[in-house]
């Protein structure tokens, strides 16, 4: 079969490879009809996440067609269609039984390990381990555009973002980054009945697109940026500012924006410290949440899709074959040249 497979910072391949297989008894084989492409592969290809080594294929999204089943599976079949999330998760230990399978001690004390520490999705054939805890069948009028998002972003989005939040009826939010993630925020927080939704960008089509996504405002980045929100807000703050784009200037952009009694929820994947304002901000009782997404939420997520109350597939804005996977990942890394959200990539 073939893969893209990583060969080191700034190096990868779509090239031959042994075909996936099952390996163990809770393993099945998807053949992958679509796969998508994360900031997480662009931060692997930086040579950012050491773990990766010299051979390992990329990626950790998709949406397939089971080929082989593992015999100790007993919840999917042969030809089943299904969604593999970004997170697997084994069901049993600790981690997991408390619903946090991103930290599942069976897979190796992370959850993400497609394109981590095991081959991932960027391929023909992908084995996936634990299916009957990990995988989701995939409801009939869901179509692939719809369930391949369902897959990393839009969890990140509504369980490190809203949910962490703690958005409620009649809340106003901020999300500082209408890129991908903020966008999945930006349509779930409707979800909790959110009055005013404020995206918050340096980017013209990024505010245009969140503005299509349910956002009740959009605020262009500049000297005024907090100036503008509080006008928003009757002069008081947000209620929940969600950032999800992970640079210090952005988390304290959030961190400016939110009221006393407000909640600040980092999505964005910090790469550098970042110094808060604590003697600021522990006065005004302000709560700050972060973390890795846990997929739980994607059987919520799935019915919300399948009703039309969430339109997913508005997330990809590119499509692209197998063999035009360079051409996918020169346009996913200058996303904002190219006027682009996610890609969806087919053979």
């Amino acid at each position: 079969m073939k893969a893209l497979v990583y060969h080191g910072p700034d190096s990868k391949a779509w090239e031959d490879v042994p075909d996936a297989a099952v390996q163990d008894p809770t393993d099945v084989v998807v053949k992958v009809d679509t796969t998508t492409i994360c900031g997480t592969d662009l931060h692997i290809l930086q040579g950012d996440v050491p773990a990766v080594t010299d051979g390992r294929i990329l990626g950790h999204e998709a949406v397939g067609t089971i080929t082989a089943v593992g015999d100790a599976v007993s919840g999917f079949s042969v030809g089943d269609r299904v969604l593999v999330p970004a997170i697997t998760k084994c069901g049993r230990c600790a981690y997991c039984q408390r619903g946090m399978p991103s930290h599942c001690q069976t897979v190796g004390g992370i959850g993400w390990i497609f394109g981590h520490l095991i081959d991932g999705t960027q391929a023909e054939y992908v084995r996936v381990p634990y299916a009957d805890t990990s995988l989701y069948a995939v409801p009939q009028g869901v179509t692939d555009e719809q369930a391949i998002f369902l897959a990393d972003s839009l969890p990140t989005g509504y369980e490190v973002g809203v949910l962490a939040g703690n958005v409620r009826p009649g809340d106003t939010v901020a999300v500082v980054g209408a890129g991908a993630v903020g966008l999945s925020a930006v349509l779930t927080t409707g979800l909790w009945g959110a009055s005013k939704v404020i995206a918050i960008d340096s980017n013209k089509f990024r505010l245009e697109k969140a503005l299509e996504f349910g956002a009740t405002d959009a605020v262009e980045v500049g000297p005024g940026t907090v100036g503008d929100v509080t006008a928003l807000t009757d002069g008081l703050g947000v209620d929940v500012a969600i950032e999800a784009v992970g640079y210090p200037e952005t988390l304290l952009t959030a961190a400016s924006l939110v009221r006393p009694g407000g909640t600040i929820a980092n999505v964005g994947v910090h790469g550098t410290p970042v110094e808060l304002p604590m003697q600021d901000m522990w006065i005004s009782n302000v709560t700050l949440t972060m973390g890795l997404v846990d997929t739980v939420s994607i059987p919520t997520l799935l019915k919300m899709v399948a009703g039309g109350r969430i339109p997913a597939e508005k997330m990809g804005t590119h499509e692209f074959t197998f063999d035009q996977i360079d051409e996918a990942y020169d346009v996913f890394k200058n996303a904002a040249a190219n006027q682009a959200l996610k890609v969806v990539i087919r053979p």
